[in-house]
């Protein structure tokens, strides 16, 4: 890794902006393939983050793409492997509640033995993807240091940076977030709805055994998930009101276990909180674009989806290996991987993706957050007809585990 002097006008074959787990595997992916990367971090690495409590569900393809960047092998003792998904509508139903089970068994023999996919905590994958960034050669990382706008031109984007640096680059990843000040430079809009929810967040440890299965109930309110986490914890996410999480978050850690356990006690067994608590707002938010001139949106900047079945991170880690993918094909063909034919083969690739799984949570959301007397005889059929018929099954658990031949080539 490589720091340049406050005047440096280098010209890159790629920018990224942004240092998530997204920005950064792409940045390090892209630099061991031998192009020149510049990541813009907005961090200061003097100051001491706050601890980052949240677990992300990694499904098996994305994992093989984490693992072509080396930040697995830092986390196999951090990892619970992620065994089953289930889904189990509770709203009132006169035969018990309809369920749906996937598991390993639905899936392809793996090579390497991998599961549906790997509980990795937050915190632990980002200091596995810095420490790589500052090992990585062709990688010029720039911390500390805030995008303020960008003007594109024929041959490439000029970017202007704190404290008047600017940067030359033929393509530029937008991996900065909702609020992307990329996106908004590029001149793309984004599309969506505030759910009127927040999701209330917290680790758990568990009374019964989890077996590694990520486990869901909706309820008429929304839904309450736990996500199974090593030494027999579980990382929580219940849908409420806006305001209700918030609320709930506030409160002493005696009165939220007692909410808990007076309303999943059933379902998840008596729990007891582990750490912080938090709440955050529920919205959904798709760019009308995924590309722009020189520009690709990865990540969040690109879509912000309904985190239901914990897709969210997946479908920006299926971004980075399609942007990869696309660079690599450009510069084996002698063309320029920021024009516009190459980004509108990654668009095509990435933005139906995006779009239905943005759609197809929200769908489940709104079908299964009621009591409809209408809606569950269907809801219960589509549930036994998913668990009962093992092609359809397998099917669906191929979809989610990312495990298909046509997904990008580091995520097969």
């Amino acid at each position: 890794m490589k720091t340049p002097h406050a005047e440096s006008d280098r010209k890159y074959d790629l920018a990224v902006v942004g240092a998530g787990p997204v920005g950064t595997s792409l940045a390090i992916l892209a630099a061991q393939r031998g192009f020149s990367v510049v990541l813009i971090d907005a961090r200061n690495p003097d100051i001491t983050p706050r601890p980052d409590t949240r677990t992300f569900a990694i499904v098996r393809g994305s994992w093989r793409l984490l693992g072509a960047t080396g930040a697995t092998a830092d986390l196999m003792e951090l990892i619970e492997p992620l065994n089953g998904l289930e889904a189990i509508d509770g709203g009132t139903h006169v035969f018990g509640r309809p369920s749906v089970l996937f598991t390993n068994e639905d899936l392809p023999e793996d090579d390497d033995g991998e599961p549906l996919g790997q509980m990795v905590p937050a915190g632990a994958l980002q200091a596995s993807l810095d420490k790589l960034c500052a090992e990585t050669d062709s990688l010029t990382w720039l911390r500390n240091t805030l995008f303020e706008r960008m003007e594109t031109h024929a041959a490439g984007a000029t970017l202007t940076l704190s404290e008047g640096r600017t940067i030359e680059a033929g393509l530029v990843a937008a991996c900065d977030g909702m609020k992307s000040a990329v996106r908004g430079d590029a001149g793309i809009k984004t599309e969506g709805h505030d759910y009127k929810q927040s999701v209330f967040a917290a680790n758990v440890q568990l009374s019964s055994p989890h077996h590694g299965v990520a486990r869901q109930l909706f309820t008429p309110e929304g839904p309450f998930a736990t996500l199974p986490m090593p030494d027999n914890q579980a990382n929580l996410a219940w849908y409420m009101k806006r305001g209700a999480a918030e609320a709930l978050a506030e409160l002493p850690v005696e009165d939220i276990e007692a909410e808990l356990n007076g309303r999943f006690a059933d379902f998840a067994g008596p729990m007891k909180i582990v750490g912080p608590v938090s709440a955050y707002p529920l919205v959904m938010q798709l760019a009308t674009r995924m590309v722009g001139p020189r520009t690709a949106l990865l990540g969040d900047s690109a879509h912000r989806i309904n985190p239901l079945a914990g897709q969210g991170l997946n479908l920006g880690i299926k971004d980075v290996g399609a942007l990869i993918d696309v660079m690599c094909e450009a510069r084996d063909t002698g063309l320029d991987p920021g024009s516009d034919v190459m980004l509108e083969k990654y668009e095509k690739w990435r933005r139906f993706d995006a779009a239905a799984s943005a759609m197809f949570m929200d769908g489940v959301d709104r079908a299964f957050s009621n009591d409809s007397a209408l809606l569950k005889p269907f809801r219960g059929l589509a549930l036994t007809a998913a668990n009962k018929i093992g092609p359809l099954r397998r099917a669906m658990a191929r979809q989610a585990s990312a495990d298909q031949t046509h997904q990008p080539s580091l995520m097969r």
